[in-house]
């Protein structure tokens, strides 16, 4: 897998290069400031970009900006986002891009490698990695509302979909049969108004995901 890397912090750039070289992926391009994120893609079309949020000049949102262009430019490219903390409004712009393979980690998740490279492949497979930080804080937004009737284990079970884990994850995660997560789901789309979907794929994810940001 080609990968794209776009982090202007140099220790966590080159932790990012040994750490996928290592798992068998190409580096085919770094860019340490936004204004090199977007030629650096178009050059050299990677199967997955990562990318800081915040970068030089300005340090607010080049690095989301780049990625959102680069998609205009190559529909589909998948990214994934990286940050130092929950950005509700980037991580909301990002999906309201509303196309495939888009994820938003914050940079901690680096360090638990397997996690990471598992979100990472999942995104370049055209699917969704979300941080469970970034899950709780979205749902947390949306407490006067449907999200009220979710038992406790529809809540988690609609916590561990938003984040893009398949059904045999969620059961594995929640020690459950993949039937009783099925019907969790079902559950969890009926109360809040969506129609069904338990395909496994990115749109139910997304479609979860622009309820809890309508």
């Amino acid at each position: 897998m080609r990968v794209v890397i776009a982090e202007d912090n140099a220790l966590l750039r080159e932790g990012l290069v040994l750490l996928l070289t290592s798992a068998g992926h190409e580096v085919a391009g770094v860019a340490t400031a936004g204004p090199e994120v977007l030629p650096l893609l178009l050059e050299h079309r990677p199967d997955v970009a990562v990318l800081d949020v915040r970068m030089p000049p300005g340090f607010r949102d080049e690095g989301l900006r780049a990625a959102l262009a680069a998609r205009a430019e190559l529909p589909g490219l998948p990214v994934l986002v990286l940050s130092q903390y929950v950005e509700e409004t980037y991580a909301a712009e990002l999906l309201g891009d509303g196309a495939r393979g888009v994820g938003y980690l914050l940079k901690d998740r680096v360090g638990r490698v397997d996690e990471f490279l598992d979100a990472l492949e999942r995104v370049a497979a055209g699917g969704t990695a979300l941080d469970p930080e970034v899950v709780r804080e979205l749902l947390a937004r949306r407490r006067d509302d449907p999200l009220d009737s979710l038992t406790p284990r529809e809540r988690e079970v609609l916590e561990l979909m938003a984040q893009g884990l398949d059904n045999g994850t969620i059961a594995r995660s929640l020690v459950v049969t993949e039937r009783a997560v099925h019907k969790h789901i079902g559950n969890v789309f009926a109360k809040l108004g969506l129609p069904p979907n338990d395909s496994g794929g990115h749109r139910r994810v997304l479609a979860v995901l622009a309820y809890l940001d309508a």
